[in-house]
């Protein structure tokens, strides 16, 4: 499969959808895979001013079921010192996706169902928001072909359910339910699969009718918060601050507050 079939990309009003698109393979993640989305964040990137949010995916009713591990498996047939390069160009290019996604300036919702498993819940914890269907079933799993994890999830999985959690979940590679995952921090919101579109596409379109500089620049400040002291994340808040309170939409914000009706952000 090529990586233009492997990872599809629709914008429409203003709404960016990536799709994993490997229904056959639970949308395991390959190397087409892999260069699809890198192609999908390519073309985000410089449409980035006719996009208000972005919507992340699986098609055939799951989102992500992990890495591939038949390339996993070829490679461990392999010596070491001809496995080893593979292994780490790979995942250097998955790498590059978390960051770009993670520092993507519009908000990402990932959108789930299905098996949520190995390197898919990395890729849900770089999006920013995360609604499941009831039936969603997470794994970390990486425990059970013997390997640590990868795609940053024991850098989000710490900050979003704390130490304990985190090792409770990468040891064990135990599957646990949507209810979990919301009670425990990873996922915003659970829904009927039924209603999934609906409520992610609600979503979506509330964000983007938002103040995007503006919600960029609080994407910003929250993704740099754990890493900051209090004196440094002041002086950023103050800056973005500053900067949205000269723009056009802070002056429709406070405008429209004054009248008493809703904001039109983005007009002029």
């Amino acid at each position: 499969m090529s990586s233009e079939d492997a990872v599809l990309l629709n914008i429409e009003n203003a709404i960016a959808t990536v799709t994993l698109n490997r229904p056959d393979r639970m949308n395991a993640l390959d190397q087409a895979m892999v260069a699809g989305m890198l192609t999908a964040l390519d073309r985000i990137e410089a449409d980035i001013d006719q996009i208000g949010a972005v919507i992340v995916q699986g098609s055939g009713g799951t989102f992500m079921a992990g890495g591939d591990v038949k390339f996993f498996y070829q490679m461990s047939q392999s010596p070491a010192e001809q496995a080893r390069p593979e292994i780490e160009k790979m995942i250097g290019k998955v790498h590059h996706i978390i960051e770009r996604l993670t520092a993507l300036p519009r908000p990402v919702i990932a959108r789930l169902d299905g098996a949520v498993a190995g390197f898919g819940i990395s890729l849900m914890n770089a999006c920013d928001l995360a609604i499941a269907a009831e039936e969603t079933v997470f794994t970390l799993a990486y425990c059970h072909i013997g390997t640590s994890p990868d795609g940053g999830s024991t850098h989000s999985l710490v900050r979003l359910v704390g130490m304990k959690k985190a090792k409770e979940i990468a040891f064990l590679g135990d599957r646990f339910g949507a209810d979990e995952a919301q009670d425990c921090g990873l996922i915003n919101k659970v829904v009927p699969a039924a209603q999934l579109d609906q409520a992610v596409s609600e979503l979506a379109l509330r964000l983007s009718h938002g103040p995007r500089d503006a919600i960029a620049r609080t994407k910003a400040l929250l993704n740099a918060a754990p890493e900051n002291r209090l004196a440094t994340q002041l002086a950023s808040e103050a800056k973005a601050f500053a900067d949205c309170a000269v723009s056009d939409d802070f002056r429709e914000g406070v405008t429209a507050f004054v009248e008493k009706r809703r904001p039109q952000f983005g007009k002029s």
